[in-house]
């Protein structure tokens, strides 16, 4: 639901956290989850007052340069100003065409919980636009968003003339994950690119190299992955021996028949 990811965005935000257990009680695990309830006591939840008629949102990006906040769900792509989410929203609705629509309910597919936009990816591209990707009712499309320059222009808005195919870039299925990076004008993005929802490949798109992805359906590359986060980490003091590091699980490739989910 977008209100409790923008409440849960607020407090990390504010790195208010309720108590946690002492020294001489530490818990067996780690602490990897935060209740509602937990999140509500920090005191610095805010709730979104804007609704609109979708409960899919899962995609957030953080923007400093402009102090705004950008969510990706079904058919909507929002601009929230950080220091308070309800203080003039810019929205931009990006829905799949009718006639798409229609193919995707006649392909078998769910009108309400398959059969739209759900978007899936936000990157910066760079000062002044996003590169954002949807799922287009099963057939992946990507484009850009003009964010403006300064953030008190206010500027948010699609460019629809520059619309192009989203395979290998963002999933048919939107229940599947993906993770992503665009740099140098260079997008890399762990995703299914097929309408079955079983080819899994690390893609590398955009820029002016040829495209080139991980060897198709080759389990000891990928097996039935889930991804999670694509994080560009220095390895050395010289830039150009940094890596892309993708982070995901998978199912155990070693051992077909267990049902051991590994993380990678």
């Amino acid at each position: 639901m977008l209100v409790a990811g923008l409440l849960l965005w607020a407090s990390l935000l504010t790195g208010a956290w309720p108590s946690f257990p002492t020294q001489d009680h530490l818990p067996a695990t780690p602490r990897v989850r935060l209740s509602f309830k937990e999140l509500k006591a920090t005191g610095t939840a805010h709730f979104f007052n804007f609704l609109l008629n979708t409960t899919d949102y899962r995609i957030l990006l953080k923007d400093e340069d402009h102090d705004r906040m950008y969510v990706g769900s079904k058919d909507y792509v929002l601009s929230l100003d950080l220091h308070d989410i309800n203080r003039e929203p810019l929205i931009i609705h990006w829905a799949a065409s009718p006639q798409r629509i229609e193919e995707c309910v006649l392909s078998g597919k769910d009108v309400n919980g398959e059969c739209g936009n759900f978007v899936r990816l936000i990157q910066p591209w760079n000062r002044t636009h996003l590169y954002v990707c949807g799922t287009g009712a099963y057939n992946p499309m990507c484009t850009y968003v003009n964010r403006g320059r300064r953030a008190q222009d206010y500027i948010f808005y699609l460019e629809p003339e520059r619309l192009e195919s989203g395979k290998g870039k963002c999933p048919y299925d939107p229940k599947l994950d993906t993770a992503s990076a665009l740099i140098n004008e260079e997008l890399y993005a762990g995703v299914y690119i097929d309408f079955m929802g079983t080819d899994a490949a690390i893609f590398r798109t955009l820029g002016k190299q040829t495209a080139m992805r991980t060897d198709q359906y080759n389990s000891r590359w990928l097996n039935d992955p889930s991804f999670i986060h694509a994080e560009l980490i220095p390895d050395s003091a010289e830039r150009n021996d940094d890596k892309l590091y993708f982070f995901f699980r998978e199912r155990s490739a070693e051992a077909p028949q267990s049902p051991a989910v590994y993380a990678r």
